[in-house]
């Protein structure tokens, strides 16, 4: 059961899909924009808890050795946290909000997002549009999803996941012509994206709160 509202808006809208499209940076595509604080909404994987919270990974790992005690955090703050879940969760939020950014669709980054960092996506949005420039971008495969740390402040728990990935990225003006990059080429990305919930809220969803370059 998963407990992110995020997740059943996700689900619906990769049901219209047979292929991931993730995001990433590149020399021919707009970068995304970097307010102080930008992240993205995550979730977690399958655990049980005993007299000492402890992480369970899959044999992958999908844990660096330094988030594991802030994972632990995690959990004993909330007992429904699953680390699994929110790596897949993680990569499904990925996708959506760089696919989002590339068409323009604020409205859905407004539900992805928190305020700052939607403020900086749709600076950076109103800057493409006025230079009428178009991207379009394909998602080639996201290589691995790690999350890299973790850590609860007070009531919010904040994750931390380094995703290496590969996109097609073509830039092209109001006519269609293009401008720049290539679609047969990949080009590898490596982003960080912080993802946070307040543990003690109603709402589920975790957001986007922070974003960078690896």
């Amino acid at each position: 059961m998963f407990y992110v509202i995020l997740f059943a808006m996700i689900a619906g809208f990769l049901a219209l899909r047979l292929y991931s499209v993730l995001g990433k940076r590149t020399g021919h595509e707009q970068a995304l924009p970097k307010p102080a604080e930008e992240r993205v909404g995550a979730q977690a994987m399958p655990r049980t808890i005993d007299m000492t919270p402890e992480v369970r990974e899959s044999a992958n790992r999908p844990i660096e050795a330094g988030a594991e005690s802030g994972l632990r955090a995690v959990i004993s703050a909330d007992s429904s946290f699953d680390v699994a879940q929110f790596v897949e969760g993680s990569k499904s939020a990925y996708r959506m909000i760089l696919e989002a950014f590339w068409k323009g669709d604020e409205e859905t980054l407004a539900w992805l997002v928190e305020d700052e960092v939607r403020g900086g996506f749709a600076e950076a949005i109103a800057e493409r549009k006025a230079a009428g420039h178009v991207l379009d971008n394909r998602l080639v495969a996201i290589e691995r999803a790690m999350i890299i740390d973790a850590s609860v402040e007070g009531k919010v728990a904040r994750i931390t996941v380094r995703f290496d990935a590969d996109i097609a990225a073509v830039t092209r003006d109001q006519d269609g012509n293009v401008v720049a990059g290539s679609l047969s080429d990949a080009v590898e990305t490596h982003d960080i994206w912080t993802f946070a919930r307040n543990l003690r809220s109603d709402d589920p969803n975790w957001k986007l709160v922070e974003t960078d370059e690896a």
